[in-house]
């Protein structure tokens, strides 16, 4: 049996070859959409709005342009946009020029822009126009702390609706007639992407095209409906793990992106009128925005899918969302999995169930995407999975083609997430009976705020440099609105006078608008006997405070 065997490995005329192999990369799907469905509308933006052949005749320009510059494999272009056409075509025309994606986070401060960019190694960065006041100050910085970095930067491309539009300028120095090559290896980077992590140090996460091609094929698996008359309305951040690698996955399908500026619930019905929005993504913030809109529209029998992900949404909320016309799918997942990498898939049987029930059930993280090869839950410190009894905590960990590379410049941090041949997310969950996966915790005390990730840790040491504040310690409180929000507890100095509006106004001065804790309570810490604070302690406390 082992002679016969030996027939069938990569050898001789069963090896691969041009013919029956290609790199796996979901950048050639603007290719088909662009000859499937040319005259279809790719992106809308307001009074602007491109077909499938104009979005890919875009993204080979400013690929071309690029590698005009000189730019090219394991090069990185930074991207600072908000959800604008500008944004979607940098997700295909940045690598096929062979580059690697970055998108930041169009919410962080300077400083956080500055680590980004010379961390990265930036050879190109492209941003709007609205981020002037963070881009100046971030360069300001960088002047002064990294003198070098300038000096490696050969594009710099301002995006703004006047006449000096420099983006514009660089894409129609490209020519859409200008070959491209899809990846020599589809694991080459094809986006990297930023996270605070646990310590509040931002870590690179490097994700490859096999990954990419796949996970955006689970989205189309994992949201029922997607086809070419999709109408994506792009409530979710495309900075944010790529949009959940949507774009691709709207490509994929030859649907069309409705750009959002501000997300909000009057943006969201005008959206839903006018364009005839299907589907839609995000954290329990947009899940509330797009009930508020459901509700003003006039009576009707239409539906329209909703995926959201984060904290889990509260019973109640999924209840009114329901009602409203959506239907929710709850997902999971990090960016170092790609964006969603878990659903709670709906079973039938569920539907006999009263509207509590339902609502509990579908709130739970549930099961491994398709495309995902191991969503597992095991025992802390080992690789054997928990019992499948609803009861026993263990750490969610991931395994297969949609995990990413590991952490840019960062050998460390990328041995210990992949301790044992698995990827350890750090996240507390049980598993049921039907091998759903139910988050019970946050081993790593993030607060997933309005879909972004928040380090507790982050946040209490710009507290304390209060020089009121003794010491303090931040856990995520639920709210209705945002998922989680930071809750600081304080302990003050002797004689101290700080009022939660004091505290308030002085994390704005050290912190991002939204990581500054919308709650602070002042109490003694409770401590271990060798003087640990007790956060779980905390996180029930804040589980439990009055509504205001």
């Amino acid at each position: 049996m082992r002679r016969v065997l030996r027939r069938f490995v990569n050898t001789g005329d069963l090896a691969r070859r041009e013919a029956n192999f290609a790199a796996l990369t979901p950048i050639a799907w603007i290719e088909r959409a662009a000859k499937v469905h040319g005259s279809s509308v790719a992106v809308v933006d307001g009074e602007r709005c491109w077909t499938w052949s104009e979005t890919r005749n875009r993204a080979v320009r400013l690929s071309d342009a690029l590698r005009a510059a000189g730019i090219g494999r394991n090069d990185v272009v930074q991207v600072m946009l908000d959800n604008t056409p500008e944004m979607y075509e940098s997700h295909f025309g940045v690598p096929m020029s062979g580059a690697c994606l970055g998108c930041i986070n169009t919410r962080l401060d300077a400083r956080a822009v500055a680590y980004i960019l010379q961390h990265s190694e930036a050879k190109a960065f492209v941003y709007d126009a609205r981020y002037d006041e963070v881009v100046a100050d971030a360069k300001r910085i960088l002047a002064a702390e990294y003198p070098n970095f300038a000096g490696t930067l050969r594009i710099e491309a301002r995006v703004t609706s006047e006449s000096d539009n420099a983006y514009e300028a660089l894409v129609a120095s490209g020519s859409p007639e200008a070959t491209w090559a899809p990846p020599g290896d589809e694991w080459d980077a094809l986006s990297l992407n930023y996270t605070s992590g646990t310590t509040g140090d931002p870590k690179g996460v490097v994700l490859h095209h096999r990954g990419a091609y796949l996970c955006a094929l689970g989205n189309t698996l994992a949201f029922d409906g997607m086809n070419s008359r999709t109408r994506f309305l792009w409530t979710l951040p495309m900075f944010h793990c790529n949009g959940w690698n949507f774009p691709y996955s709207v490509a994929a399908i030859g649907g069309a992106n409705v750009c959002l500026r501000q997300v909000n619930a009057e943006s969201i019905s005008e959206a839903l009128e006018t364009h005839g929005v299907t589907h839609l993504c995000g954290a329990p913030i947009v899940l509330r925005f797009a009930t508020e809109a459901m509700n003003k529209a006039p009576p009707s029998d239409r539906r329209v899918k909703m995926m959201v992900a984060a904290a889990p949404p509260p019973p109640a909320i999924l209840r009114a969302a329901q009602a409203a016309g959506l239907d929710v799918t709850h997902v999971y997942g990090l960016t170092e999995v790609y964006g969603p990498a878990a659903l709670c898939e709906w079973q039938s049987e569920w539907n006999g169930l009263d509207d509590d029930a339902q609502a509990l059930v579908r709130s739970r993280q549930g099961v491994e995407y398709a495309t995902c090869a191991r969503l597992d839950v095991v025992k802390p410190g080992t690789t054997t999975p928990v019992d499948r009894d609803g009861q026993t905590l263990g750490e969610i960990v991931f395994q297969g083609n949609t995990v990413m590379k590991g952490y840019f410049k960062n050998p460390a941090a990328t041995e210990e997430a992949f301790k044992d041949g698995l990827y350890r997310t750090g996240d507390l969950a049980v598993v049921h009976a039907d091998n759903y996966v139910d988050i019970k915790d946050r081993a790593k005390d993030i607060v997933i705020s309005g879909g972004e990730n928040i380090s507790s840790i982050e946040v209490a040491a710009a507290l304390v440099n209060h020089p009121q504040i003794h010491e303090c310690a931040v856990v995520p409180r639920p709210d209705s609105k945002w998922g989680e929000h930071p809750c600081a507890f304080v302990e003050l100095e002797p004689g101290a006078t700080l009022t939660e509006a004091d505290v308030i106004a002085y994390a704005r001065t050290r912190l991002a608008g939204f990581k500054v804790p919308k709650t602070v309570v002042f109490e003694p810490l409770p401590r271990t006997s060798t003087g640990k604070i007790q956060k779980y302690i905390l996180r029930e406390r804040a589980k439990h405070l009055l509504e205001d």
